[in-house]
Order: structure tokens, then sequence, then C-alpha cells
């Protein structure tokens, strides 16, 4: 008895679920992913053989460096919410008026390095425009209105207000920088009793034994 031959078939495979859970997590990594900041001052910082990931939120960073010859400090701190309650305090004390548009694009400034009396001006140039702009950094003299010191005590104080959290400082410099200009910024942080801050480094191999 002749056997009967099953007629052969083109195996197929649907898909469509597939590339639909590809493009989803895609669109979610691309959502979330965080731009790369320019880094004002290009500060290289020094080596360090520990790991410690700089926290993503809850964050004030000072970063110091030498631009064209002369010795920096940049201010940022994470949060649009927080920095949008900070430019308002900040304004409150130096009887400034911040318009709601300014304050709006303050709130998107990741770092910025401009005294308060010139901070209308870089805020009105567009994004592209304020790479160019000659940021002379924040003052940190000793007097009353130490401009540094005030951003950090603000913002301290709108991240409690909004968040009910003690803001993570964290120090940023040059490998290369004077000693001086270090140790005014941790002034200024001691003066208002912050004994305990981060500092910025990159990872080395530790030595051999």
């Amino acid at each position: 008895m002749p056997r009967v031959k099953v007629a052969r078939k083109s195996t197929f495979i649907d898909m469509t679920a597939m590339c639909d859970v590809a493009f989803l997590l895609l669109t979610f990594f691309i959502l979330t992913a965080k731009p790369k900041v320019d880094d004002p001052t290009k500060a290289e910082v020094p080596f360090s053989s520990k790991t410690k990931l700089v926290p993503e939120d809850n964050l004030a960073m000072i970063t110091i460096g030498n631009v064209d010859g002369k010795d920096r400090i940049f201010y940022s701190v994470t949060g649009s919410d927080v920095r949008a309650a900070t430019l308002k305090a900040m304004g409150d004390k130096y009887k400034i008026v911040f318009t709601p548009e300014e304050i709006a694009k303050f709130s998107l400034l990741e770092v910025f390095g401009v005294p308060i009396a010139n901070l209308k001006q870089f805020l009105d140039l567009r994004p592209d425009e304020r790479k160019g702009f000659p940021q002379p950094g924040i003052p940190t003299d000793t007097t009353a209105t130490n401009e540094l010191s005030n951003w950090i005590y603000l913002s301290r104080q709108a991240d409690k207000g909004l968040h009910d959290k003690a803001l993570d400082i964290a120090i940023k410099g040059d490998r290369k920088e004077q000693y001086p200009m270090i140790n005014e910024v941790i002034g200024v942080l001691g003066h208002q009793k912050i004994f305990k801050f981060d500092l910025i480094t990159d990872l080395r191999a530790a030595p051999k034994k």
C-alpha cells in the first residue's frame, strides 16, 4: 500500500508582537535617558579607586575650574521645581523680579556661573548663545552678599520644603586647581554647618599590594 505524502508547507512566524516590544523598549530608553550636560570648565577631576555613583536627584553640585586663566565657580541643582523655587527666593533676597518665563527657563538650566545681577541677561539668550556667553563665575566673597552661600542655602530650603529631604552636596574640581579656591568653597559649606559632602573623581584601578 503506497504511503500518503503530506504536503510540505513553509513555516511562518508572526514577528508583529516582537517588533512592538522592541519599539516599546526603544521608546522607554529614549524618554528616560538624560542628555549629557556640557561642562563649562572642562575640569580634569582627580582620580580615586573608590566607587560611589553620583545620585541623579536631590543633589547640588559646585564645579570649580579654570576658564581663560581665571578660577571660576559654577553651580547646579537637580529638580526643575527646586530650581524654580530657589530662583524665586534669590530674587526676593536681591530685590530682583524674575518673570514667569525667566523662571521657566531657569528651571531647565542644568548649570550656570553668572552673578545674580547678570542672570536676566543670561536667561534672555538662546541655549546655543549661552555656550559662548562669558560666565565670570558665582561670587564667593566672605561678605553678607556671598552669592554661592545664598544659592546653596536657598536650594536646601527649597528642597526641604518641596520634598522634605536634605540636599546632598558634591564638589567637582579640577585636579590642577589650587588649594585656596577649594578651601574657600569648603569654608562656605562650613558656615552652613555642612561638613559632609562628596568629591567627584574619576575611577582608576586600586594600587596593587
